[in-house]
C-alpha cells in the first residue's frame, strides 16, 4: 500500500532532521530504502519539491543537497551559512534583509516568488 503525501514527507523530514548535514535526494532515498527497500527516486524529488515549496525544508542550491527549515520564514529570508569545511550549516532569520532585496530587485521590475540566501565560508570550530 503506498503511503499518502503527508506521511512520506514527515518520513523525509524525519531523516533530514536526524542528519547534522546537509542531504543529497539519493542520501536521503537511501535512509528511506532501510525501511521501504521499494521507494523510487522521483517519490523522493517530489516529497523534497512539496517540503520546499511548504518552506519546511531548503534546497541549498549552491550544493545541490537539502536541509530541514529550522525558522519561521512568513514574511523574512533565511540565510543559511554554510561551512565549506565540516558542511555544518547554521540558519538565521533575514527579516532585515526582506526590505532591501525586494527594493533592489524591484529596480528592473523583478517579482521575486522566493528568497533564500546561501553564505559560504567556516564555521566558528573550523576556522580556529
Amino acid at each position: 500500500m503506498r503511503k499518502r503525501a503527508a506521511a512520506r514527507q514527515l518520513d523525509v523530514l524525519s531523516v533530514l532532521k536526524a542528519c547534522d548535514k546537509p542531504m543529497t535526494a539519493y542520501q536521503i532515498l537511501e535512509q528511506l530504502q532501510i525501511a521501504e527497500p521499494n521507494i523510487a527516486p522521483p517519490t523522493v524529488y517530489r516529497t523534497l519539491s512539496a517540503l520546499t515549496d511548504q518552506g519546511r525544508a531548503h534546497r541549498l542550491e549552491s550544493i545541490n543537497a537539502f536541509v530541514p527549515c529550522r525558522c519561521s520564514h512568513a514574511e523574512s529570508v533565511p540565510v543559511l551559512a554554510i561551512c565549506d569545511d565540516c558542511g555544518t550549516v547554521d540558519e538565521h532569520d533575514g527579516s532585515e534583509l526582506l526590505p532591501k532585496l525586494t527594493a533592489l530587485t524591484g529596480q528592473n521590475a523583478f517579482h521575486a516568488v522566493r528568497h533564500i540566501v546561501e553564505i559560504h565560508g567556516l564555521c566558528g570550530a573550523c576556522a580556529a
